[in-house]
């Protein structure tokens, strides 16, 4: 798989790495000069260039019709959603994969800027945070789907209606626009069925439409 990354920092270079490690063709594309000189010798097999990511050009000469995944890892909102739009738009891109760097602009990386999946790294450490003290609450995970679709997480309190009323999955009815992928129970993944029974503690992952999150809350939250 092709897949160009814009920002040589230390998520771009991790990310690179990794792929590179996974057998994929990555292209890294740093705007400072210098620093894009010190990549080529810290990422063998990489293709780094000098080039700025916000601009027509410089996405060209990475050829980007030909690529299959673009993710936009800069420090700097403004330059990802940049991007995003004109990989997704100006060539095609299938999928375009954004780095949100401040919370309150993840309203903005949807469709409408070129973006297929959002990562917000502080969205995702105050979604840890709250995975720690918050049970019975429904917590975020992440946005799939260019924003349709949201994976959810809720920790099981003992007077959740799935718990005290000992229902199965089948006996709960959630509707179809909630799907339960998968219970962890004492750190162990478990596949979910439709006799499966739940238990305090457990953790409920859960996929719904963006706009069905709360239609969960009656089987999960007291």
């Amino acid at each position: 798989m092709r897949v160009v990354i814009a920002g040589g920092g230390s998520v771009g270079t991790s990310i690179a790495l990794d792929l590179i490690d996974r057998h994929h063709d990555v292209t890294l594309l740093e705007q400072v000069s210098a620093t894009a000189d010190r990549l080529k010798s810290m990422l063998p097999g990489v293709n780094v260039m000098a080039a700025d990511a916000c601009e027509y050009a410089s996405l060209a000469e990475a050829d980007l019709r030909s690529v299959d995944v673009v993710i936009a890892a800069t420090g700097d909102d403004e330059d990802n959603l940049v991007i995003s739009w004109l990989s997704k738009q100006e060539f095609g891109v299938p999928r375009v994969i954004s780095r949100i760097n401040n919370a309150r602009n993840e309203w903005l990386f949807n469709e409408n800027w070129g973006v297929d999946i959002s990562v917000s790294t502080p969205a995702l450490i105050t979604s840890l945070v709250d995975e720690a003290v918050e049970v019975g609450a429904i917590i975020k995970l992440m946005d799939l789907a260019q924003g349709r679709m949201r994976l959810i997480e809720v920790t099981l309190a003992s007077d959740a209606p799935a718990v005290a009323k000992h229902l199965t999955l089948d006996e709960l009815r959630l509707p179809d626009s909630v799907r339960v992928v998968a219970v962890v129970r004492s750190s162990q993944p478990m596949v979910p069925s439709a006799t499966m029974h739940f238990l305090e503690h457990d953790h409920v992952i859960l996929i719904t439409r963006a706009d069905a999150t709360q239609e969960c809350a009656s089987a999960f939250i007291a």
